[in-house]
C-alpha cells in the first residue's frame, strides 16, 4: 500500500470529521487495491460478501460474474450471513498523548479507529465506539443508521485524554448476542498492575472475536534518546532525569518480559495481541481486522 495517507497527518485534517474520512478512505481504498491487485488468493485476504463454493450449496446462488473474473466459484452471502457489529474501545488516558516524529499515540488510535470502522461501515455493519480513562467514560452504542460512521468519528474528534485508564471500573459494555461481534481495543497497555489485561478479560466472551492493538514507539522500545534525559510521566506529572546508556539493558529486558506476558496472557484468553509502532502502515492492522472479521462469517 502508498504511503500517500502520511502526507494528511495533520492535526487540521485530524480533527475534522470530513478530513479524518478522507484519510481512512484513502488508507482503506489503497490496501484493498494492493490487495486486489495482489495474486494471492484465501482466507484473511478477501473482505467481501463472498465464499468459496461448498458440496450442496445451490447452484442458483453461484456469482457467475466473479467466477468469469476469477475463474473460481463463489457463493454470494446474505446480509443476515455477514453483518457483524464492530465495537471500537479506545484507551484514551494521558499516556497516550506520548509522540515520536510528530504523531502521538493518540492521533494513531483515532485513525485506526477510524479506518476499520469506515471499511466496516462500507461493508454495512453496524459499529459503536468506547473512549475510556479513570476521569470519564464516553460510550456511542452500537446503532443501525446511515449517520452513524459520522456521529463514530465526531465522538472520536470531541474526546480528550485525561487521567489514567480506569483500574476501578469496569468497562460496561453490552455484548451482543444476535448477531457476530467483534470488539477492537486500541492501547498503549501503561498500567500498574493488571488493569489492562484485566479490561480485555471482561470483553471477551465465547461468542465474540477480540483484536488487541498495542501501540507503542520505536524510540521508545529502544529507550532512544539522549544519554542524560528527563522523563516525564504523562499521567501523573512526575519527572526522573535518567541516564539512558545506563539503564538500557534493563529497561529492554523488563519491557520483553513484559510483552510476552501480556501476549501469553491475551492468548490464553483467545485474544489476538497485535504490537503496533507509531511509523507502521496501518495495513497492518487492516490485514488482521479483516482475518478476525472473516472468521466470525464462515
Amino acid at each position: 500500500m502508498k504511503d500517500d495517507w502520511r502526507s494528511l497527518l495533520e492535526p487540521e485534517v485530524l480533527n475534522e470529521v470530513t478530513g479524518l474520512e478522507l484519510i481512512a478512505r484513502v488508507i482503506v481504498e489503497g490496501y484493498l487495491s494492493g490487495m486486489h491487485a495482489s495474486r494471492k488468493t484465501g482466507t484473511g485476504l478477501e473482505f467481501s460478501q463472498y465464499r468459496a463454493y461448498e458440496p450442496g450449496d445451490d447452484l442458483r446462488l453461484l456469482d457467475w460474474k466473479m467466477l468469469a473474473r476469477s475463474g473460481r466459484y463463489y457463493i454470494r452471502q446474505s446480509d443476515i450471513e455477514t453483518n457483524v457489529v464492530l465495537k471500537v474501545v479506545v484507551d484514551a488516558s494521558n499516556s497516550m498523548r506520548y509522540s515520536e516524529n510528530g504523531v502521538s499515540k493518540w492521533q494513531m488510535a483515532r485513525l485506526l479507529a477510524a479506518v476499520m470502522a469506515y471499511l466496516a461501515s462500507k461493508q454495512r455493519d453496524d459499529i459503536g465506539l468506547y473512549t475510556l480513562n479513570d476521569k470519564e467514560i464516553h460510550s456511542l452504542e452500537v446503532r443501525e443508521d446511515s449517520r452513524q460512521l459520522q456521529r463514530f468519528l465526531q465522538r472520536l474528534i470531541d474526546v480528550e485524554t485525561l487521567g489514567k485508564w480506569p483500574a476501578d471500573k469496569e468497562v460496561e459494555l453490552t455484548h451482543t448476542r444476535d448477531k457476530k461481534e467483534l470488539i477492537v481495543f486500541i492501547s498503549d497497555f501503561l498500567q500498574e498492575k493488571e488493569e489492562v489485561v484485566e479490561s480485555l478479560r471482561q470483553l471477551k466472551t465465547g461468542y465474540n472475536e477480540v483484536l488487541a492493538c498495542y501501540l507503542t514507539g520505536r524510540k521508545e522500545e529502544e529507550l532512544d534518546f539522549p544519554e542524560n534525559a528527563v522523563f516525564e510521566d504523562l499521567e501523573t506529572g512526575r519527572r526522573m532525569e535518567v541516564r539512558t546508556k545506563t539503564v538500557r539493558e534493563a529497561y529492554k529486558r523488563s519491557l520483553d518480559h513484559f510483552r510476552q506476558m501480556t501476549s501469553e496472557a491475551l492468548e490464553e484468553l483467545g485474544i489476538v495481541w497485535l504490537p503496533f509502532y507509531l511509523d507502521d502502515n496501518p495495513g497492518k492492522v487492516l490485514a488482521t481486522f479483516i482475518k478476525q472479521r472473516n472468521r466470525l462469517i464462515r
